[in-house]
Parts: structure tokens; C-alpha cells; sequence
């Protein structure tokens, strides 16, 4: 009964994701996120935990930079294709990259350890949502960063997206979410960046963007 619960009240489960990534191809561009490449293309390299890697286009990017990257996706089936493909691509690169299967609402990263903790479009229902993004708040390293991104829900929503209005977030929703962790916001904004997807009508999408820091001092502080 539990199981079912879960599956109603976010349809876009493990089943969900297992099925989509099990088809030929790519379900995704392959490239990375285009606000990760912003916020993160000039950060000194080092330990960086991506949320929700899917086919690995953030990882790999990561990885290519230098990055040791751990790799959390829901699905086997992402995870299989994410290896391969950064295999293929390149070996060096993708020894830096450790693919794991978590299922996020039962799961947390350790405290303080990634210098980056990157959440690309991580839309899941509350309250897990807010106790994964408090659990990204915390797994923040000293001098490290983190950067939230999802589908900005101030958009109007149309008629084949109203199902996923209940899994999309705010700006406020993710700052409460991460309060009490002493971090120090320096974005929280919505952006505006091109839309390549076919199936939607505006050429352009809205996205929430928060990036937060943990101050260098707090290396060493009791929890």
C-alpha cells in the first residue's frame, strides 16, 4: 500500500525513469546543462556530486575538467548508458566518474564532503523534495558550492505539463529548504535561456537558479 502511495503521488518514479532509459538512444542531448556550465566552468576542480546524473551529460563535462565526480541516479538503466557512453568518449575522463543507484527519497550524501553538489532539474514532490535539498545543503564541503536548478513554476504551466505542477519548486521553497545550513546565498534568481526541445510552443523557458557557498571557516566545526 505504501508503494502504491508513492507511485500516485509522483508518477515519475523508478519505474518510470527505468522504462524511458531503456529505450535506444539518448533521451537526453548528451550535453550539460547550460547553467552548470556557467556557474561551474570557472570553479577550481575537485570533488563535485551530481543529483540525478541520467545519461551523465553533467558528469562527463565535470570529468573533463578534472573533476572527480560521483554519479546518483535513480535508474540502472541511465547509469549503464551514462558509463558507456563516457567510456567511449573518453577513458580518462570517465575514471574519474563513480556511477551509483539511489533512490533520493530514501537516501542522503555524507556531510561536508563534495566541493560541488549539483541538482539539475531535480523536481520531486514535497516533502522529500525539501529534506533531499536540506541533505544537498549539508553534504557542501568548507569553500565548497552548491547549485540548485529547476523549471521555474511562476511560468504558466499548459495543459500537458499540469500533472507536474505539484513537483516543481520556488526560489523560497529551495532557501527554506536549505536554511540552517550557513551557507551563503550568492544567486537566487530566475533565468531566462533558449528552449531546444521540440515538443514546446515558446522558444524560451524560465529557469530557478540558486547558488550557495560554504564559508572556508567552518572546516573543522562541530555539527
Amino acid at each position: 500500500m505504501e508503494a502504491r502511495r508513492m507511485s500516485e503521488q509522483n508518477p515519475f518514479g523508478r519505474d518510470y525513469w527505468e522504462e524511458r532509459y531503456a529505450a535506444p538512444g539518448l533521451a537526453w542531448s548528451g550535453d550539460p546543462n547550460p547553467v552548470l556550465v556557467t556557474e561551474a566552468a570557472e570553479l577550481t576542480p575537485g570533488t563535485a556530486l551530481d543529483i540525478g546524473s541520467g545519461e551523465g551529460g553533467d558528469a562527463f563535462w565535470l570529468a573533463t575538467l578534472g573533476w572527480n565526480i560521483t554519479g546518483v541516479d535513480i535508474s540502472t538503466n541511465a547509469l549503464e548508458k551514462a558509463r558507456t557512453r563516457a567510456e567511449s568518449l573518453d577513458l580518462a575522463a570517465a575514471a574519474r566518474i563513480q556511477w551509483q543507484q539511489h533512490d533520493l527519497t530514501a537516501w542522503a550524501p555524507p556531510a561536508q564532503s563534495f566541493d560541488l553538489v549539483s541538482a539539475q532539474f531535480m523536481h520531486l514532490p514535497d516533502p522529500s523534495r525539501s529534506t533531499l535539498f536540506a541533505a544537498l545543503a549539508a553534504a557542501v564541503a568548507p569553500g565548497g558550492t552548491l547549485l540548485i536548478v529547476g523549471h521555474d513554476v511562476s511560468r504558466e504551466v499548459d495543459a500537458h505539463q499540469s500533472h507536474r505542477a505539484a513537483l516543481m519548486f520556488t526560489i523560497d521553497d529551495v532557501l527554506a529548504a536549505i536554511d540552517g545550513e550557513d551557507l551563503h546565498v550568492e544567486a537566487a534568481e530566475s533565468r531566462e535561456r533558449a528552449q531546444v526541445a521540440a515538443h514546446t510552443e515558446s522558444g524560451h523557458l524560465r529557469d530557478i537558479v540558486v547558488r550557495a557557498t560554504r564559508p572556508r571557516s567552518q572546516a573543522g566545526e562541530s555539527r
